[in-house]
């Protein structure tokens, strides 16, 4: 039996619903309707959004990338360890109840995390929690850039690093995540 960690249409693209914009047409936006458009990029992080909105005019979508991480890099320890913190487990309460926010939904499901038997949901979650105990954040890793047996592997992997190694590698696999969301907002 499979269980499904969402109760969205499998194969549908749900982060493809805002309109999408010009860089031109970002720039010129107010702070509101920027954030509204840039700040789902970031795990209910939208103040990044906010704070960068006061960097504009971005060039391009490279360069608005690299202001939203550098955003993300020159703030707090609390504030870094806020967005790990924000986004939610692979394959935890939150995705099982089918409360993930629409881009983590698709994300998980690209990974085929909304597939598994119920013995690769209970390792997922065995995983989870003794990541959670170690560092005292979840797991983050680009589900979009990775399938199931990859994703496993990296516990494996960063269970091995230190505290401080480790929040490095979660923001650095948060930027991947906020570069492939951030061309949904942007035409090809």
């Amino acid at each position: 039996m499979r269980h499904s960690i969402t109760r969205l249409k499998p194969g549908v693209n749900y982060t493809d619903v805002e309109p999408r914009v010009t860089i031109p047409e970002l720039n010129n936006l107010g702070r509101s309707e920027f954030v509204r458009l840039v700040g789902p990029v970031f795990e209910r992080s939208p103040w990044i959004a906010e704070v960068t909105w006061m960097k504009r005019p971005f060039a391009d979508e490279p360069a608005l990338h690299r202001a939203l991480c550098e955003t993300v890099k020159s703030a707090s320890e609390d504030k870094q360890l806020a967005l790990i913190r924000a986004h939610p487990d692979l394959v935890g309460r939150v995705a099982l109840s089918g409360r993930l926010t629409r881009e983590s939904a698709n994300e998980q499901a690209h990974a085929g995390l909304d597939r598994l038997s119920p013995d690769e949901i209970a390792l997922f979650q065995e995983n989870n929690a003794v990541y959670q105990s170690k560092f005292g954040f979840p797991f983050v890793i680009c589900a979009r850039l990775n399938k199931k047996e990859a994703i496993l592997a990296g516990f494996k992997q960063r269970l091995k690093h230190s505290r401080a190694r480790e929040i490095k590698t979660a923001l650095e696999e948060i930027f991947k995540i906020a570069e492939l969301r951030l061309r949904e907002v942007f035409p090809n």
